[in-house]
């Protein structure tokens, strides 16, 4: 198989194009320049929000693939503008969506053919937000490629790579020991996805053609908040001790769901929508998913590997418990 990556250097992308070199498939990575390739690959450099120069290095070899894996995140005209230069040439394009398509509140068990956020176009620009910025980018691959695209709408991804800083931020405060402040209760189920389960799948559903939404998530109670931690605590040999706490004292407290406290999110609309999605359709299509063990023991090594430093997406904000809130809780 020929792979065109766009992007392909961070992350998601990273492990997309590291599961196609571990295939032996010949793989073109299309990015900005900012970060290194994997070794192994014919790297291709352009701006995608740059109009057709941007993508001039992609219009010398449009016809060179089989398959287009995109990750864009921003506005909607860059996966309109490369989807339509490779309609021609590429056999099959993969866009990888998120599950915040769906229109808010989406309720527990929600399939892909839940209600869908209004108000999105191929051709948006500007400041658009992230909802209507993936259900654009959904509309341009469709608009393109038609029943050659697959919309792969995943929800919380974590692993070995991640540049959100969710995981990593759990294993570095855990690493410093002492009490740690735990979002309870232990049993709150939760859904994600490691990044390289992801991808793998997103190569196999590729290859065979697959086209439409799916939601790439495992299945609610694939872990849960307390075996998360208790594996971050098992790998860092921290010995922390883990303080669980009620979910309306931290709320009452300030702690931010999502962002203060990472991945966790009280019961409600937000928690139906985030840990209780829909996801038949991808598990019957062959997306499995490695025990959380694994994930936390693998980015606890590879952050080990960068000096204990995850790297940090520019366009995101930093997670993580403020210190001196925690400090508040833990006196309590």
């Amino acid at each position: 198989m020929k792979l065109l990556m766009l992007g392909g250097t961070e992350f998601v992308g990273r492990a997309v194009t590291e599961a196609a070199l571990e295939r032996d498939w010949k793989v073109t990575v299309f990015h900005r320049g900012h970060h290194a390739p994997p070794p192994g690959v014919r790297a291709l450099t352009g701006d995608r929000t740059g109009g057709e120069r941007g993508l001039a290095a992609l219009a010398d070899h449009a016809g060179d693939w089989d398959l287009v894996v995109d990750t864009w995140s921003g506005v909607p005209t860059a996966v309109r503008d490369a989807a339509r230069l490779l309609a021609d040439g590429a056999g099959h394009y993969t866009y990888v969506s998120s599950r915040s398509v769906y229109a808010y509140p989406a309720p527990a068990g929600l399939d892909e053919d839940g209600p869908l956020v209004g108000g999105a176009s191929p051709d948006e620009e500007g400041d658009v937000p992230y909802d209507r910025a993936k259900r654009g980018g959904e509309l341009a691959a469709l608009d393109a490629f038609g029943d050659r695209a697959l919309l792969a709408r995943a929800g919380l991804i974590i692993g070995p790579g991640e540049n959100i800083g969710r995981l990593p931020w759990w294993l570095t405060r855990i690493a410093r020991g002492g009490p740690v402040i735990a979002p309870g209760p232990r049993t709150a189920q939760l859904q994600y996805v490691d990044a390289r389960d992801l991808a793998s799948w997103i190569l196999d559903a590729a290859a065979a053609g697959l086209h439409g939404p799916y939601n790439t998530v495992n299945r609610p109670g694939h872990t849960t908040m307390g075996e998360l931690l208790d594996a971050c605590v098992r790998v860092t040999g921290s010995g922390a001790e883990l303080r669980w706490t009620d979910p309306d004292t931290l709320l009452a407290a300030g702690v931010e769901p999502w962002s203060g406290l990472p991945v966790w999110l009280p019961e409600g609309e937000l928690y139906d929508a985030l840990h209780q999605g829909g996801h038949a359709r991808a598990e019957a299509a062959g997306l499995r998913c490695r025990p959380v063990g694994e994930t936390v023991a693998d980015t606890w090594t590879w952050l080990r590997e960068r000096g204990g430093t995850a790297p940090q997406r520019p366009d995101r904000p930093a997670v993580g418990l403020d210190p001196r809130l925690e400090e508040k809780l833990l006196a309590r």
